[in-house]
């Protein structure tokens, strides 16, 4: 699977009719890939698609026109990037331009009215460990609690029931391959958990973060 890196939205051209989750296929507007560079040191990875996703196709940065929508990502976390020098503020909301940094989902498919299942998330990990296994990034950032337990059973080996994201939010979890870098979802951050995980993080992109693991050069 190669990438287009001259397409940010869905650059490993992964199947945008996927009807894995049939019941999924009349709440949706769109399949939600993956969104940004394909290169990328960070990889952010929410639960779903929002509303603001799912008429956009650009996963978490793509901010809803208005107030900011109470759901994992949204405008919010664009800011957050904007902040760390991340996203360019200047790009339009529909095509944010993202350096080093790559957004995605558990689940590609919108349901409005309730958190994904068990087996949607199933069915989904194929893409997301492709998409994983491509980027090979140094930093994954679970958005939300949903997204921290999922990344944290398959790359850590700290027990599920210890990953409290209250807690883990703003510090670094070493991994199995990778540093984890929890964030709540922005939406739901007080003013002083959005400074304490953007001092933490610009500390990390500070330092010597990437690992011996095979990765070329940028």
């Amino acid at each position: 699977m190669d990438a287009n890196q001259q397409r940010r939205a869905n650059p490993f051209n992964m199947d945008e009719q996927c009807r894995n989750c049939p019941a999924l296929c009349e709440t949706r507007a769109q399949v939600v890939h993956g969104y940004g560079d394909v290169g990328a040191d960070f990889l952010f990875v929410g639960e779903q698609p929002t509303s603001a996703a799912d008429e956009t196709g650009v996963p978490l940065v793509a901010g809803p026109d208005g107030d900011a929508e109470a759901e994992t990502g949204g405008a919010d976390l664009r800011r957050i990037l904007e902040r760390l020098a991340l996203c360019d503020a200047t790009s339009p909301r529909e095509e944010p331009l993202l350096e080093n940094v790559y957004c995605t989902n558990l689940t590609r498919c919108r349901e409005p009215e309730r958190p994904p299942t068990d087996e949607e998330i199933g069915n989904c990990e194929p893409y997301l460990n492709a998409e994983i296994r491509m980027i090979n990034p140094e930093i994954l950032i679970p958005v939300g609690e949903r997204a921290l337990t999922e990344l944290g059973k398959e790359y850590t080996t700290t027990p599920v029931e210890e990953l409290e994201l209250s807690d883990a939010h703003a510090t670094t979890i070493r991994g199995r391959g990778f540093e984890l870098v929890p964030m709540i979802a922005p939406p739901e951050q007080t003013d002083e958990q959005t400074q304490a995980w953007v001092e933490h993080f610009a500390e990390l992109m500070a330092s010597d973060y990437r690992q011996t693991k095979g990765r070329q050069g940028r």
